[in-house]
């Protein structure tokens, strides 16, 4: 492959087949970006095409006005929700959108999920967000882009820093995560899966469960982040 953005191709297909390895989509129901700021451009997967044929080569160059820069497949359809978060975050590197069946099913309960134990703390110190289903004019809008939308307008009125909390779910839709890079919003799928579940878990076993104490959410959030962090090499 010889392209310009070789190296950006690599990391958005890497980062799509580790979506896959992961078990966080269902045939094509996924996909991964990868940012260039230096280019002003994003990759993301071509649509509807599945894991096991995907090549670096397919995955399409875009910029953040959804035009088509480099590739001859199309996008995916939820290309526009990208290119919104990274023209208004632009910090972030990289976001992941799945159909995994635990976050999806908190997303349908229009839930957001909370904080329970010390695996959902050792990550974020918030619950997880669940944004309102969109409203009738944004879904009869420019619905992709509108999504991008409902999820800035949730962080907002939640009061929720994008910075902090690297996830959301979308009512009735599923979870986009992002981070420092696509490798990263595949890792914040990948626990946001993992917590949901232990989330349902916990209420089947307790619908009382009380969440987590502040005391626990500060000692386990503060030792995998921040300047005493102690956890790992």
């Amino acid at each position: 492959m010889s392209s310009k953005y070789k190296s950006l191709k690599e990391e958005c297909y890497e980062a799509n087949m580790q979506l896959n390895a992961l078990n966080l989509v269902v045939y094509t129901f996924g996909n991964v970006s990868a940012v260039d700021r230096a280019n002003g451009v994003f990759a993301i997967k071509p649509s509807g095409v599945p894991y096991e044929i995907l090549k670096p080569e397919d995955i399409v160059i875009l910029d953040y006005d959804n035009n088509i820069v480099e590739g001859t497949m199309r996008p995916s359809s939820d290309t526009k929700t990208h290119s919104f978060l990274y023209k208004n975050w632009d910090d972030i590197g990289g976001i992941a959108h799945t159909h995994a069946t635990y976050s999806v099913s908190w997303a349908q309960a229009q839930r957001d999920i909370p904080i329970f134990g010390t695996t959902h703390a050792d990550h974020l110190t918030a619950d997880i967000p669940c944004a309102p289903p969109m409203s009738d004019d944004l879904i009869e809008g420019n619905y992709e882009h509108n999504t991008g939308i409902q999820i800035l307008n949730c962080f907002k009125d939640k009061n929720i820093s994008h910075q902090e909390v690297e996830m959301v779910l979308i009512g009735n839709h599923g979870p986009f995560t992002w981070g420092k890079d696509a490798a990263k919003a595949v890792y914040n799928s990948k626990v946001l899966e993992v917590v949901a579940e232990m989330a349902y878990l916990t209420l089947q076993i307790n619908p009382s469960a009380p969440r987590l104490k502040d005391s626990l959410i500060k000692k386990h959030y503060e030792r995998k982040h921040g300047k005493n962090a102690y956890y790992g090499q």
